[in-house]
């Protein structure tokens, strides 16, 4: 039979406090739900001031998009941008 590498009991060892389950939701706060129309708008609307910002010159519509659509989903992620429904 091999031999433990920790012979204390199982009971003995000290383990890290539990969460609770506030902290648990402080910590990792559940995502708020964007319906894809409202998350389609918030892009545009970001998509649009980037241009605005440029000077609406033509060409970099896609590049002004996608920049907006990553940003609108950084947003989203951290938790800035809420609901508005419901």
């Amino acid at each position: 039979m091999p031999r433990e590498k920790n012979p204390e009991p199982a009971s003995s060892r000290k383990r890290a406090p539990r969460k609770t389950a506030v902290e648990a939701e402080v910590l990792n706060p559940a995502p708020s739900f964007v319906d894809p129309e409202q998350r389609a708008e918030l892009i545009a609307r970001a998509a649009y001031f980037r241009a605005q910002n440029r000077g609406f010159e033509p060409g970099d519509e896609l590049s002004d998009w996608l920049a907006a659509e990553a940003e609108v989903d950084a947003e989203l992620l951290r938790g800035a941008v809420r609901s508005t429904s419901g």
